[in-house]
């Protein structure tokens, strides 16, 4: 008999629907429910695409007997950490400092009052070695909160005050005006350095996650001074990791990250903000330099996101599983047995060494994943053996998909969708970012009595979630409106971002002008008595402090507001604290220290709507690498109330369209010439 969780809507949690576990979703009543039975609250945390959370489900929580001590000795809450990124925040803290390490599933006890005592994540349901079994856990614990009740509490409350502490960014960056500078940059550039894999690529060793925030960073770097090891670093990483078995040779798009160093095996999960930022990164890596690898990376990865992740309301699905047929990765391995069934004898062979697929295998049972290690020497032949290498796949079972539409996630792929139909002409692509703006801006959007607009943070077949927003939400669907905008022309996209943003200042903003990731009228009351979540790190996704800090750098270029400017300088003091020591954790950052430190370049468009001399002006300003490049482009006989204050007040030239550059408080003159406007933003 299904329990509580057939009602909700992630997609995790109806995974655990059927589980003899009598699972509560988070919320007050489970508490309310933990104090009138006074037991403790056991929470578990995961997400659907997470494969050892699927085999702690397999083994406990579909175990009878443990789900029975489970029923009786707690309240169970069940929780997506991608629904409710504020709980995951807190708890992870906890887990952190009283374990060492974190990871998902996670799995915390606390009073019924939410304060944590017992942290871990995954447990065996066998004892192995020195890791005790979870029913030994289970057990454990309830028998310290029944006979040794006073001292558990006392650890909640220890542990509660600890979380409550507001942590001290360290490190020698910058304090007071010294927020920006070419010195914080150099410190972060130095430390990065150290940790480069000149052999394989990427940043340390293994496990090896795509850096997709510092790889911007790093691209932007190069654009503004000309570093050419910062580059180098760059090219190195996105070339591996392209040609590695992270990357789906067949359809395109990654995998979530590579177990080894070398990028050969990947955890199969293929997660939408790994996608919509390595889509980004590869298209800005082209536009530098006019790597071809870069161009055709975009290409299939974007046409990959359409085809895979888009749901039927326009939005994009979080996540595929790396788990089929209960194996991790059985979808996307070769034998090379298998290659010849497909291709025949002669193909067959030749697929397998071009794409690395052994008789020893590189994967498990003798399979391997492909690689593309090296450019095959028929481009022809191997078009046609991918083509039908990937139709055949399609005969395989499928991973599972988790379709929530993530509001974050989806602001994400909005900017990299624009970017990309925008510079290499194709429509599909913005068009289908245009209806994911538009999901976000209908289903998950409410305009508040301040006038700003209030996010949902998930839906579900076309169904919005109860979960707030956080800041991550706020600041990346801004950043999509914004990059939308400027791909089309269409300034109903920047009133929307603004409107995001004032929310943002208004109630996300503390005293000292940093932010948190909750909202001051919309944070959990449980979590509020722990500790109001802020963290100013990247994690797989930007951090929301620098990535609202991104979005009100554009948003103050197009309206001129200097307010702007100063609350995203303001978001940016921490995370700019700790560039010097972990580079690697505030690439988002950086990314937006470069585009203060160029200006930002503000660029305005302006020419007859249809008219092709504006049309072609437009696309020389998109294809500018300057890594602070704002472009607005409209028709100055027809701006509309929501068009930015940079197209106003810029005539025509001779009645002809012209570019306006301007820099650093500083215009040029305007041009009408496409290649002194190229000149102009290379200066």
């Amino acid at each position: 008999m299904p329990n509580r969780l057939a009602s909700a809507t992630s997609p995790y949690l109806l995974q655990h629907a059927d589980n003899p576990v009598d699972w509560w979703e988070w919320g007050d009543d489970a508490f309310a429910e933990a104090r009138r039975r006074d037991v403790p609250v056991l929470l578990s945390v995961g997400y659907a695409a997470c494969h050892w959370c699927h085999v702690m489900a397999h083994e406990s929580f579909e175990d009878a007997a443990t789900a029975a001590f489970m029923n009786e000795h707690f309240v169970c809450v069940k929780v997506d950490r991608e629904e409710r990124p504020d709980v995951d925040a807190v708890y992870m803290g906890a887990t952190q400092a009283m374990t060492g390490s974190g990871g998902w599933p996670m799995t915390v006890v606390t009073a019924p009052d939410g304060r944590p005592f017992f942290c871990g994540t995954y447990f065996p349901p066998r004892r192995v070695q020195h890791m005790a079994s979870f029913p030994e856990v289970l057990a454990a614990v309830a028998a310290a909160w029944t006979t040794r009740r006073e001292e558990v509490m006392s650890s909640a409350g220890t542990i509660a005050d600890a979380l409550g502490q507001r942590p001290v960014a360290g490190g020698d960056g910058p304090t007071g005006g010294d927020l920006v500078d070419e010195r914080v940059v150099a410190r972060a550039l130095g430390a990065l350095s150290a940790s480069f894999d000149e052999r394989d690529g990427g940043f340390g060793g293994a496990p090896k996650f795509p850096p997709s925030m510092v790889l911007e960073w790093l691209l932007r770097h190069h654009a503004r001074t000309g570093d050419a090891d910062a580059l180098a670093m760059t090219r190195a990483t996105l070339d591996a990791m392209a040609r590695g078995g992270m990357y789906d040779q067949l359809a395109g798009g990654f995998a979530r990250y590579s177990v080894d160093a070398t990028w050969t095996v990947p955890h199969f999960e293929k997660m939408l903000y790994d996608n919509a930022l390595l889509l980004r990164v590869y298209l800005h890596a082209w536009r530098l330099t006019g790597d071809p690898l870069a161009r055709r990376v975009v290409e299939e990865s974007a046409d990959w996101l359409l085809a895979d992740l888009r749901t039927p309301e326009g939005g994009f699905a979080s996540a595929l599983d790396a788990d089929s047929e209960g194996r991790e990765g059985a979808f996307y391995a070769w034998t090379p047995g298998q290659l010849r069934d497909v291709l025949g004898d002669d193909d067959g062979t030749w697929a397998a060494d071009v794409l690395a697929v052994t008789d020893e295998g590189t994967f498990e049972h003798g399979a391997s994943v492909l690689q593309r290690r090296r450019d095959p020497d028929d481009d022809a032949r191997f078009a046609a053996v991918r083509d039908r290498l990937r139709e055949a796949r399609e005969a395989r079972p499928r991973p599972a998909r988790d379709d929530k539409v993530v509001s974050a996630w989806n602001g994400l792929a909005i900017a990299a969708l624009a970017d990309a139909g925008a510079l290499l002409d194709r429509p599909d692509w913005l068009d289908a970012a245009r209806r994911c703006g538009a999901l976000l801006a209908d289903l998950h959007t409410r305009t508040d009595a301040d006038g700003g607009d209030r996010l949902v943070r998930t839906s579900r077949d076309g169904v919005a979630g109860s979960a707030p927003g956080v800041l991550e939400d706020y600041a990346d669907v801004a950043e999509g409106y914004l990059a939308l905008a400027a791909a089309t022309g269409e300034h109903a996209w920047t009133a929307r971002a603004q409107r995001l943003l004032t929310t943002v200042l208004a109630h996300f903003r503390d005293d000292d002008g940093s932010l948190f990731d909750t909202a001051d009228d919309e944070t959990d009351p449980v979590l509020g008595a722990l500790r109001r979540p802020q963290d100013p790190t990247d994690g797989p996704t930007p951090a929301g402090p620098p990535a609202a800090a991104a979005a009100l750098v554009t948003l103050g270029a197009l309206t001129g507001d200097l307010a702007l400017r100063e609350a995203a300088l303001a978001a940016l003091r921490d995370p700019l604290r700790l560039a010097a020591r972990y580079p690697r954790a505030t690439g988002w950052a950086l990314a937006t220290a470069e585009a203060l430190l160029d200006g930002p370049r503000e660029v305005a468009v302006v020419g007859a709507s249809g008219d092709p001399a504006a049309a072609a002006l437009h696309r020389t300003a998109l294809a500018s690498p300057a890594p602070g490049l704002v472009v607005a482009v409209g028709d100055p006989a027809d701006l509309g109330d929501e068009a930015p204050a940079l197209l106003r007040d810029r005539p025509l030239v001779d009645g002809r369209a012209a570019a306006y550059v301007c820099r650093g408080f500083v215009c040029d003159r305007p041009t009408t010439d496409p290649d002194a406007l190229t000149q102009q933003l290379r200066t």
